[in-house]
């Protein structure tokens, strides 16, 4: 193995080899956002069933959900260790290196999900300590005992996804969820309502419908792993009762600072909702629509970022420094480039995007959206540092560098984020405007923190090759 050393001699900049970064960039990453806009599609169409059941049910569903957010991302942190061990093995042309990564990927979301659920199946011990309602309380645990299921395929399919994305077999992993969120509505619509002959199940029809989902998407992504065939050399399947702890243990390693780093982003922004909530309900309902707005457009770099994940750690795995050096800017460049079309369209048209999520004759409409304005003006710029600091992030997992950029997010999100919105917002009187200073300032330092250790990645010895 063989540390990369800092030379000053130039080397010629070849552009075809750029542009070529570019188009394996796109064509791996767009899929990526494809699918994960589908998957908030599933989530909006959730929401809105729900919510015509009425506001105690949409409750339940709210503090359920979060619970089993919490505890499903938790998990998605250690299965996205896959990918950065995944695809450097493929750069270097070692299958058994790559089916050893993903098999015990797989391992690890069946025996993470397994604790999980206890912890799920308490979810109204859980609620009730933290002084929620007890009637909603008992709604969200009769939910959450159903949707809980839901995790053993969701994140055997987050394995999957990191395996097939690490062979860049991105494609199917759209197409799947485009199927997962057609069943997801049809499933919802029939049980919850009890339309065509099924029973009127309420919130626990989307339950079901949801485990249902998870199953579809997990039995279309198995069936492709042994019918195509770049997929199929791998034999991930093949002796799958045989342990590889070595694997199973490196995986656990990189992947416990990607949990912490996720929890603590959700983390963040629970805080944030907190504080907006302390200024009024008007303010916090702008703040929600704010953040949905954002969360549409985190998409666009969280592709990149994943596409970032696989396109530096093949180019690691090749021993080729300078394909690490486009992998990291392509992926960063296209972040920022789709972040300032969307930033400007977040400025040129503030009123129009709240306004869909607003009933025109509700008469707090006019004040949301009044509030919302400034909060969307913020979050124009919000999008760009946001699209930086993830993937950035990305870049530097690629490298099988996790620990370090774990810290820089803790610090940047909870150490100068949080305090910073609390002292805008409240000391400076900036009210909502200063809490969404506060977040954007945190992830601009943070971005520029992992963006300068990509710089500096040869002489902090992140990049070994051979």
């Amino acid at each position: 193995m063989t540390r990369v050393e800092s030379t000053s001699v130039a080397k010629p900049i070849s552009m075809s080899a750029w542009w070529g970064e570019s188009n394996a960039t796109l064509i791996l990453g767009l899929p990526l956002i494809g699918a994960q806009l589908a998957q908030m599609a599933i989530n909006a169409t959730d929401a809105l069933m729900i919510g015509w059941l009425g506001a105690t049910e949409l409750a339940a569903s709210v503090l359920a959900l979060q619970l089993f957010f919490l505890t499903w991302l938790a998990g998605l942190g250690f299965l996205q260790a896959v990918m950065p061990l995944a695809s450097r093995a493929e750069g270097k042309g070692d299958v058994r290196n790559v089916r050893r990564a993903s098999r015990m990927g797989l391992w690890i979301s069946l025996i993470y999900t397994t604790f999980a659920m206890v912890v799920l199946w308490n979810g109204e011990s859980l609620l009730l300590a933290l002084g929620q309602d007890a009637e909603v309380s008992a709604i969200a645990a009769d939910y959450l005992r159903i949707v809980q299921w839901s995790m053993y395929p969701s994140l055997f399919v987050a394995a999957l996804r990191s395996f097939l994305t690490s062979i860049e077999r991105s494609q199917i992993v759209l197409w799947a969820t485009v199927v997962s969120a057609v069943v997801n509505a049809l499933l919802d619509y029939v049980l919850i309502f009890g339309y065509y002959g099924f029973p009127q199940l309420g919130i626990l029809g989307a339950g079901i419908a949801s485990v249902v989902t998870a199953l579809a998407s997990c039995v279309i992504l198995i069936a492709y792993v042994f019918w195509e065939e770049k997929s199929r050399k791998y034999e991930v399947f093949v002796r799958f009762w045989r342990a590889d702890w070595p694997a199973f243990f490196e995986i656990l390693r990189l992947g416990w600072p990607i949990s912490l780093m996720l929890v603590a982003e959700v983390g963040l922004f629970a805080a944030a909702a907190l504080m907006m909530g302390w200024i009024g309900t008007l303010e916090l309902a702008a703040h929600g629509i704010a953040v949905q707005l954002s969360g549409i457009a985190f998409m666009i770099p969280l592709g990149f970022a994943n596409a970032a994940v696989v396109r530096v750690g093949i180019a690691s795995g090749r021993s080729d420094a300078d394909a690490i050096t486009r992998a990291g800017w392509v992926a960063l460049i296209w972040s920022i480039v789709i972040g300032l079309l969307g930033a400007v369209l977040f400025v040129a048209i503030p009123d129009t995007l709240i306004s869909f999520y607003l009933d025109s004759s509700n008469p707090d409409a006019a004040d949301v959206i009044r509030l919302g304005v400034p909060l969307v003006f913020i979050a124009a710029v919000y999008m760009v540092v946001d699209g930086i600091q993830v993937v950035a992030g990305g870049v530097l997992r690629g490298l099988s560098d996790t620990r370090v950029p774990m810290v820089i997010a803790v610090i940047g999100y909870w150490i100068i984020g949080v305090p910073l919105s609390y002292v805008m917002a409240f000391t400076f009187n900036w009210g909502p405007e200063g809490i969404w200073v506060g977040l954007a300032s945190g992830l601009f330092i943070t971005g520029i923190l992992l963006l300068i250790r990509f710089q500096k990645r040869d002489q902090l010895g992140l990049v070994r090759l051979g």
